[in-house]
């Protein structure tokens, strides 16, 4: 097989999508569909115009956060939180059994830590002087109660 390797820096969808099908079908091969949705919560100032929110997506029953901004303005009032049950729940609707995301050391650990996430990876010195974060939450799902009667056989 011939081929050759061509270096850029230009983020071609093309290329990137001709990379993308094949690793998919191999994943699916192994682990079958991921069944990947974005899952995106603007939101929005008094003209419509967005100033934040979550961009992220489900797959393979985990939600992965891959931003999330709320403006100066509005942090410390509970609008990151609310941002978050929204994608939980939306989440736990798609049968996911948890989240992930990534997070710098000068950004918002211990907010995400405040949400019940644990760190379970980090990058030191990413950027030079701070570290990278990988943190995980899985949620509490209610499962349907196996027995819905309660068992008779103890008031005999």
């Amino acid at each position: 097989m011939n081929f050759s390797l061509d270096l850029t820096d230009v983020a071609d969808d093309d290329i990137e999508q001709a990379i993308l099908l094949p690793l998919r079908a191999y994943n699916a091969s192994k682990a079958g569909t991921s069944k990947g949705r974005p899952l995106v919560i603007a939101m929005r100032d008094s003209t419509g115009a967005v100033i934040g929110g979550l961009w992220g997506s489900t797959s393979y029953e985990w939600l992965f956060i891959e931003l999330l901004v709320v403006p100066e303005t509005l942090r410390g009032q509970g609008m990151g939180r609310k941002v978050m049950a929204m994608a939980h729940d939306e989440a736990v609707a798609r049968g996911c059994r948890g989240a992930w995301l990534d997070t710098f050391e000068f950004q918002a650990r211990g907010f995400y830590e405040g949400l019940g996430y644990r760190v379970f990876g980090e990058i030191p010195d990413y950027p030079p002087g701070y570290s990278r974060y990988f943190l995980r939450k899985e949620f509490v799902v209610p499962q349907p109660d196996e027995t819905p009667y309660p068992s008779t056989s103890a008031q005999r």
